[in-house]
């Protein structure tokens, strides 16, 4: 159970209603701003208009020449002042004294504010205090028809009038806002729902906890774990993958065809799954597993379950030998029991010579013991190499030879003896009961090389393109446990020591596989 006071639900809904409401606001503000200023905007150039119009009428000048100006103005300034609906339209003298007001009585008084700016020939729009109270004016010189400035018109709108204009434009802006912001809410509504389903109505410490029980479990099972999205690249590989596919950085989020070995790459663009494919990593054998990854029946990537079977794999070859030597061993059980006869009755005739002839005739193929300590007096671990795959192949009616011409200087290292066994178990495969293998090996300072030769079948000259390939045997696999691996693992050390590997006829008639492995410092 996880505590909680305020859902994830409701605490999402909450902010994104604060922020639509915030912007609403300062959507409002911004745009009752610039909506004052319009209007402002708008009343500046109405009144510098209706101002100009005044100082350039002929009549309003004609009249400053008259016995009365304020006869002839006065009537004129409140016929312009209604007609373009503006406060107050004031003429002066050129000492700023009225021929026009709103207010009769201020007639032939100076004007309250500074008339200096109209009567000096500039133009003046800004706002002033006056006897009408504050307002927004323009103040244009009045001139004669010789330039001489002669008075002063001034054209003004109050303040409060500006913000009733304003105020009649809010109610229809605040309605827009409002359904703005009730939009932003469903908005904001629909997104925490749709968020909330995506999440499985999670709150966020149980999505924390599913996740580091999920890195946890991943990162803990020793099976490697490589997930491939839709678009081929990574999305999960735990430690156990890294470690079999010998990765120290975690490459999720790289295109998987930059990190997979063509195996695996093939396996993860397979369109059916597959259970319990053996696949080389490098030179290390493993169990692939192929599941598809389904979300709501739609296929969203591949699920790759790697298992190391290195070791596993070496024990079911070794299955496969000791198979093939108990059959030998039962088709020999008759024939030892003749020669057991033949002992027994030599010995009734009292012909002791003749029997010890008989047992050392019969008696075996002989030891390659004293041959492979001399000839590989160098690396105890090739000696003892060579002397179990002796053993084995001579329980299987083969007989395995060291070339006279094998010299070990230093120890060959893991590396050959790699290759070497693989090669020889091939080649035992390959030859029938009776056959023979003949082994090469030199090792020195610049590197080891190891020939093998058979004289079984061989390999066809169509077969010797691709025999290193995974899964590509020349044996029968019916009862084998992974065919086709020894040789790629052959292939692969090869390329790691930037070696070489021939494959010919062999002397003997069947095949013969000559590898060169240089000098790296890392054998």
């Amino acid at each position: 159970m996880f505590r909680r006071s305020v859902s994830f639900g409701a605490l999402l809904l909450a902010l994104q209603v604060v922020i639509v409401l915030v912007t609403t606001c300062a959507a409002g503000l911004l745009a009752a701003k610039l909506q004052s200023d319009r209007i402002r905007d708008s009343y500046k150039d109405r009144m510098l208009s209706v101002a100009e119009s005044v100082a350039r009428l002929p009549t309003v000048i004609d009249a400053f020449n008259s016995v009365d100006p304020v006869e002839t103005i006065q009537p004129l300034a409140e016929v312009i002042r209604k007609a373009s609906n503006v406060t107050y339209v004031v003429v002066t003298d050129h000492n700023g004294v009225r021929y026009a007001h709103p207010d009769p009585k201020r007639i032939g008084e100076r004007v309250s504010t500074d008339p200096s700016t109209a009567l000096s020939g500039e133009v003046f729009v800004g706002t002033e205090t006056g006897t009408l109270g504050t307002s927004l004016r323009a103040k244009v010189p009045i001139r004669a028809a010789d330039g001489k400035i002669i008075g002063m018109a001034s054209v003004g709108i109050l303040e409060s009038q500006l913000s009733a204009d304003l105020a009649e434009d809010l109610p229809e802006l605040i309605g827009w806002l409002a359904a703005a912001a009730l939009i932003g809410v469903l908005g904001a509504a629909l997104v925490t729902q749709h968020v909330r389903r995506r999440t499985f109505r999670l709150e966020p410490a149980e999505i924390a906890q599913l996740l580091e029980t999920r890195d946890a479990m991943l990162h803990g099972i020793r099976e490697g774990v490589v997930a491939v999205d839709d678009q081929e690249k990574l999305a999960l590989v735990n430690d156990e993958a890294m470690r079999l596919l010998g990765l120290d950085e975690n490459p999720s989020g790289r295109p998987a065809a930059e990190v997979l070995d063509d195996g695996l790459l093939a396996l993860a663009r397979g369109e059916d799954d597959v259970a319990d494919r053996l696949v080389l990593a490098g030179e290390r054998v493993l169990v692939a597993n192929r599941m598809t990854a389904k979300t709501n029946e739609r296929a969203v990537g591949v699920v790759l379950t790697l298992r190391d079977r290195t070791e596993l794999h070496d024990a079911l070859r070794e299955l496969d030998g000791q198979r093939t030597v108990t059959e030998v061993l039962r088709a020999q059980a008759h024939e030892f029991s003749n020669h057991l006869h033949v002992i027994g009755g030599l010995l009734e005739l009292d012909r002791g010579s003749d029997a010890v002839a008989y047992i050392e005739r019969v008696g075996g193929a002989g030891s390659l013991t004293a041959d492979i300590i001399d000839g590989a007096n160098a690396d105890p671990a090739l000696a003892a190499l060579l002397l179990a795959k002796s053993s084995t192949a001579h329980e299987r009616g083969v007989e395995l030879r060291l070339d006279p011409g094998s010299s070990v200087d230093i120890r060959a290292g893991d590396d050959a003896l790699t290759v070497l066994g693989n090669l020889v178990d091939n080649a035992v495969d390959a030859v029938e009961t009776g056959g023979t293998v003949r082994v090469l090996v030199r090792s020195s300072v610049t590197g080891v090389r190891v020939v093998v030769d058979d004289d079984g079948p061989g390999v066809a000259e169509s077969q010797r393109g691709r025999i290193f390939d995974l899964g590509v045997s020349s044996k029968d696999v019916q009862g084998a446990h992974g065919r086709g691996i020894g040789l790629a693992l052959v292939s692969r050390v090869v390329t790691r020591r930037s070696g070489r590997v021939a494959i010919t006829d062999s002397e003997l008639g069947g095949a013969s596989f000559d590898v060169w492995l240089p000098e790296t410092g890392n054998r």
